[in-house]
């Protein structure tokens, strides 16, 4: 369902066409109704397969958790630990932090789940998340790490060609780099005081890491993490006193505490994200004069 067709299915289950079709058509004889119907798109689901996917998913992470748990043993720095975190933390702060872990230790294996949705640790969609809002499931072991600042930035490319803003209202003055559909940044903005509209950023997208590849590139200003910002001497903060808080989260299911590697890699990022949080700051443009 996920797949959209029998072939894309195969591919992602590794397995031949036929084989993916035979066990559709069993499972359909099985429970004596269709589960897809043909269409000029590819396969839809029926009303009978929308209703199975939830329980159909949470049996895949069941399985996918079961394998993981197989991997090691249980009070062994050795097996699997599969991470969730969005796009940004996933691709641009957890490398780093990992490759000293692994290191360390390299009887782990690692899996990155990146999404901007909250995997379910209930469910064991993961072992454990990374998250910027507070888990609020029961069952979660939680930590809350610190608080990354988040501000403004653009590539000194940029500012070469348009001196930096040093008044709130010369915000709209510039090429601005932001979403497109998604809301959350446009309602943050709006709490640091600067009320935009999709139509006032000159490059839109939804996708955080395309966001960032922007303002490296030096189409425009945009939003970024301060610590993140501060690895690449290119980035210059613009606006400084536009600042927005990010708590950072920390949480894994309950039962997972007594195991050594998601354990370890747990204390490990414990440590490694609060250090992100407070590291250097970056440059700042130096004002215009009057």
């Amino acid at each position: 369902m996920h797949s959209g067709s029998l072939s894309a299915a195969a591919r992602r289950l590794a397995l031949a066409q036929p084989t993916v079709r035979r066990h559709v058509a069993a499972l359909e004889a099985q429970l004596g109704r269709a589960l897809f119907v043909r269409s000029r798109a590819g396969l839809v689901p029926t009303a009978a397969a929308r209703a199975m996917l939830p329980h159909a998913d949470a049996i895949a992470a069941a399985a996918r958790a079961a394998v993981r748990a197989a991997s090691g043993e249980a009070d062994a720095a050795a097996g699997t630990v599969r991470i969730a975190g969005g796009e940004v933390v996933g691709a641009e702060v957890l490398p780093p932090m990992l490759a000293s872990l692994v290191t360390a230790h390299p009887r782990l294996q690692l899996e990155l789940s990146l999404s901007n949705r909250n995997e379910d640790l209930l469910r064991r969609d993961a072992d454990l998340a990374v998250r910027m809002v507070r888990p609020t499931q029961a069952g979660l072991l939680a930590r809350r790490i610190g608080t990354i600042e988040i501000g403004l930035f653009a590539s000194v490319h940029y500012l070469a060609r348009r001196p930096a803003p040093v008044q709130l209202e010369q915000l709209r003055e510039h090429a601005l780099v932001g979403p497109d559909r998604d809301r959350a940044l446009l309602q943050g903005l709006a709490a640091m005081g600067v009320a935009l509209r999709p139509a006032d950023f000159a490059v839109r997208t939804d996708a955080d890491a395309a966001q960032l590849a922007c303002v490296r590139a030096g189409l425009g200003i945009g939003v970024m993490q301060r610590p993140l910002a501060a690895r690449d001497p290119t980035l210059v903060r613009v606006l400084p006193q536009l600042t927005f808080p990010l708590p950072v989260w920390l949480a894994m299911h309950e039962d997972l505490r007594s195991s050594t590697r998601v354990r370890l890699v747990f204390d490990h990022l414990a440590v490694t994200l609060a250090a992100y949080a407070t590291g250097p700051e970056p440059g700042t443009r130096p004002r215009r004069s009057a």
